[in-house]
């Protein structure tokens, strides 16, 4: 019996040492990643002579593919019941496949390599979020999202600051930049290949699992569902924020230093407020967070200088580190252990597929109505899903 006793204990240590790893992971593949992006519309128009349109349809074939894959590899971990080699296997796609922008000649080849890049995020994330999910107890969940999105956006600073450094001492050497990028991409594939344990599957036979269904899931996950949906249909793009920091008068060079403060504030309150929906609750955070980003977006509406737009920035930035992990464990609670990987499929995709008309919406608002006018429209949506949350029990 001790036997017995002394194996669970050591799986336990095994399983919560997930989290920490996990976070590594995220830490090392957003260092990659963010090392890449910021530069990559800059070396499209400026080294490969791409127009505006090719770089927009880029992005939008890349995030469209990524939300869309994320359902499917959600209910196909479900049915396999092996998380971790899907997340790996995302994680090899996206890594390994990103400094291979560095020898790309035309824009169509950087189209083929980020469209590759995002089928690796797709097949990797809803996984990834099941092994949290299930390597915690769910008093402890909160706590494990929020210690990953805070390292995964801990990475969002490194990454530009280290792409900074190598640009100062070989200045407009994008490629050396992308080439350098392999290495934190490696480290992540190791970490996540060598460090995570797979939790046993739960619940149902997996060959039992029906196709990708809302069906099996109770009212409250239909209506989180609901909620998240309407809030992020006044959600568009942050292009947005930034844009209109530059209308305040934030002089260009400095928005990136606006964008990094923004994710040192994510990064510093998203495992707090994980950790406190483990005590007081995720609807209380949730809704706590929405009411920040109406009065956020209020803020970007009446903003008349530059100082706003900085005071605005910090606050999203608790915006986001108070709902964005807290909704993934959220929508963990809510779902039956066999269905998670579904349950986390759906939720990313559709608040992945609901940028695209609520960034469609802004831009259309803006040009029509005014400036402040997209903003006003966001803050509404949110006080929307708010009412819609606390209607959820």
């Amino acid at each position: 019996m001790d036997q017995v006793a002394a194996e669970e204990q050591r799986e336990t240590r095994a399983l919560r040492r997930n989290v920490m790893v996990l976070g590594w992971v995220s830490f090392f593949s957003d260092v990659s990643s963010e090392m890449i992006y910021p530069l990559l519309p800059l070396f499209l128009a400026n080294v490969l002579g791409a127009p505006v349109s090719a770089i927009g349809l880029i992005e939008g074939i890349a995030e469209s593919t990524a939300s869309l894959l994320k359902v499917v590899s959600g209910w196909l971990s479900d049915r396999l019941g092996r998380r971790k080699a899907l997340a790996t296997l995302g994680y090899v796609l996206s890594n390994l496949t990103k400094p291979l922008f560095a020898v790309t000649t035309a824009w169509p080849q950087v189209l083929a390599i980020r469209f590759t890049d995002r089928v690796g995020k797709g097949v990797r994330t809803s996984p990834r979020d099941v092994i949290l999910a299930d390597s915690v107890p769910a008093g402890e969940r909160g706590g494990a999202f929020g210690l990953q999105r805070a390292m995964d956006t801990a990475g969002a600073v490194a990454g530009p600051l280290t792409a900074f450094a190598v640009l100062s001492g070989w200045p407009g050497d994008y490629r050396r930049v992308f080439l350098l990028a392999l290495l934190p991409g490696i480290a992540a594939i190791l970490l996540i290949a060598l460090g995570v344990r797979d939790p046993a599957a739960a619940g149902k036979s997996a060959a039992a699992l029906p196709r990708p269904s809302l069906a099996p899931f109770d009212r409250r996950f239909k209506l989180f569902l609901l909620a998240v949906t309407v809030f992020m249909l006044g959600n568009s793009s942050d292009a947005f924020l930034l844009l209109r920091a530059q209308n305040l008068g934030v002089p260009a060079e400095f928005v990136p230093i606006l964008w990094g403060m923004f994710n040192i504030v994510y990064a510093t309150t998203a495992w707090p407020a994980g950790r406190l929906s483990d005590r007081i609750g995720r609807k209380t955070l949730v809704v706590a967070g929405y009411l920040v980003f109406a009065l956020v977006y209020a803020g970007f509406a009446l903003a008349s200088t530059a100082w706003h737009a900085w005071l605005l920035f910090a606050a999203y930035g608790i915006y986001y580190g108070t709902t964005d992990g807290v909704q993934r464990a959220f929508a963990a609670d809510l779902a039956p252990p066999h269905l998670r990987g579904t349950a986390f499929g759906v939720f990313h995709t559709l608040t992945g597929l609901a940028l695209f008309p609520a960034s469609v919406i802004a831009g259309l608002l803006w040009q029509s109505l005014g400036v402040p006018a997209p903003f006003i429209y966001g803050a509404g949506m949110a006080l929307v899903a708010v009412l819609v949350f606390i209607r959820q029990t």
